[in-house]
């Protein structure tokens, strides 16, 4: 059997093995979908049943077949940053953004609002049965075809509505240059109704990041609802903002003065929709576009909780404040990343120090380790107190190299999902060949680099692994890992890049000291 410090001695590396792929497999395994969720495409009905209840109104199912009115424009608005249309059933019925860092690899300007993917924006669905299916019948007028704003400007566009059951429903919609915008519901008698900021984007779906839906209470506190997962839907009150959402883009309602009375409902994929209700006037900011922090913040600062980091936001937001302020004053994010990157080496240096420092020492004892082993192999508890002795007086410390990366990880996890979801590396290049962080290297300069760092760090890193099985495994890691980063982000793949560098450089040190200090001695 073997005794605990021999465990300690043996185990130390791939205990760090272990949980540096927590992330990559347990994580990717248990939760994310390994198919990204879809839309509910081409519906046909809409649905108003029970699942939009609210307090004293019983909404029925209501069939309402496709018409002309989702096909005909009664509006266009523009300005330098996007194209909106609205249809004749008082809906945003697309949305381009028309900067090109957000072009698709065709050079062709994004439309973030799926076609026949609903609801779509403002669009409104009433508790009551009939009046729910003269609304998808009756087309709206406008007061006004198109309209440009200026960059420093806002226009206003009004929809009427008139029903013939004598139900007139006004949307006053006033845009805003960035995609924002406002908008007032009333109607010229009470009937209740809920209205949707929008289905979320599907331009950036993948398998690593979260997509779906969010809430955020006049706590300040986030509900998320991920794609694929809503069983059930959910009522909730004093909303300041929901939201639709893709790892990179937004649809959203919002107001911090008079909170919102939410809905989430669920598609047949599980996929969470999202409204607002109100039995006559509504009142909320929405926006369109992308989760832009300067977009964002210039908006309201409160509004960058849209920006998913999951669990480990807590030390995510601060990351990407620093990394932030680094590209203000550098200038590329690359650098940034690079810069920040050192920073963090520098402050856990003296953790780091120690721990090296203990595996080599531990590498000098390794012979009178294995002694003691032969020597009280029919006695553990008498070989762990000589062991415990010998540690002592040699100042080694067995599991000196795990508080380091246990330090390391959450960082790891935090920078990991800062670099996912930040949209601003989105077309930022870094040198050369690099003319995109957010995407995969074009020709896999820095995972293999990545690799090789991580293959060398290994030959000069002290080891006490002593079963030939566990040694093989660690030499084979780099190339798994390699083959795990192929596809990642080239931000991303630059970070673990330059912080397998470091940890190889700071090795050579250490070595060099150990080296000339044992030599004295």
């Amino acid at each position: 059997m073997n005794n605990t410090n021999n465990f300690f001695q043996q185990k130390r590396i791939l205990l760090a093995v272990v949980l540096s792929f927590l992330f990559f497999i347990v994580y990717d395994y248990f939760f994310i979908p390994k198919n990204p969720p879809k839309l509910n495409q081409n519906i046909t009905k809409v649905e108003t049943n029970s699942q939009f209840n609210a307090p004293k109104h019983n909404a029925q199912p209501v069939e309402i077949q496709e018409n002309a009115l989702q096909n005909q424009i009664i509006a266009d608005i523009k300005s330098d940053h996007f194209e909106a249309k609205i249809d004749a059933l008082g809906r945003i019925a697309s949305f381009y953004l028309k900067d090109k860092k957000y072009q698709n690899e065709n050079g062709e300007f994004i439309n973030l609002i799926p076609k026949n993917s609903f609801p779509y924006p403002l669009e409104m669905r009433f508790s009551d049965e009939t009046i729910n299916a003269e609304a998808f019948k009756t087309p709206y007028s406008t007061d006004c075809k198109e309209l440009f704003v200026d960059e420093n400007g806002s226009k206003a566009i009004k929809l009427t509505q008139k029903l013939s059951s004598g139900l007139i429903v006004e949307k006053n919609i006033t845009f805003y240059p960035l995609g924002n915008y406002k908008i007032e519901v009333s109607l010229n008698k009470n009937s209740h109704y809920f209205i949707s900021p929008g289905s979320r984007p599907d331009i950036a779906v993948d398998t690593y990041t979260v997509h779906g839906a969010l809430a955020m209470d006049d706590k300040e506190t986030i509900h998320t609802f991920e794609d694929g997962k809503v069983d059930k839907e959910e009522n909730m009150q004093n909303i300041w903002m929901t939201s639709a959402f893709d790892r990179y883009y937004a649809t959203f309602f919002y107001n911090f003065e008079k909170p919102l009375s939410v809905t989430i409902g669920k598609d047949t994929h599980e996929n969470p929709l999202v409204f607002a209700s109100s039995d006559n006037k509504f009142e909320a900011g929405g926006y369109i576009g992308s989760k832009e922090h300067a977009i964002l913040r210039s908006i309201d600062p409160r509004l960058e909780a849209v920006v998913e980091y999951g669990w480990f936001t807590f030390i995510a937001k601060p990351m990407f404040v620093f990394l932030n302020f680094l590209h203000n004053h550098i200038g590329n994010w690359g650098w940034s990343i690079v810069v920040m990157v050192l920073i963090i080496r520098l402050i856990l240096f003296p953790l780091t120090y120690k721990s090296m420092i203990s595996m080599n020492k531990l590498k000098d004892l390794a012979p009178k380790m294995k002694e003691l082993r032969e020597r009280y192999k029919g006695d553990p508890q008498k070989m762990n107190v000589h062991m415990m002795e010998l540690y002592k007086k040699h100042g080694a410390n067995p599991m000196s190299g795990c508080l380091p990366i246990l330090l390391q990880i959450p960082i790891f996890f935090a920078i990991y999902r800062v670099l996912l979801n930040a949209i601003e590396l989105k077309a930022a290049p870094w040198i050369f060949w690099i003319h995109d962080l957010s995407i995969m290297d074009p020709y896999f300069v820095l995972p293999i680099l990545m690799g090789a760092t991580m293959f060398v760090q290994q030959l000069v890193t002290p080891m006490t692994i002593q079963d030939p099985m566990q040694a093989k495994i660690m030499k084979f890691l780099p190339v798994v890992f390699t083959f795990f980063f192929v596809t990642f982000p080239a931000g991303l793949t630059l970070y673990w890049f330059i912080n397998n560098l470091c940890s190889f450089i700071q090795q050579l040190i250490i070595n060099k000291i150990f080296a000339k200090e044992h030599h004295k001695k």
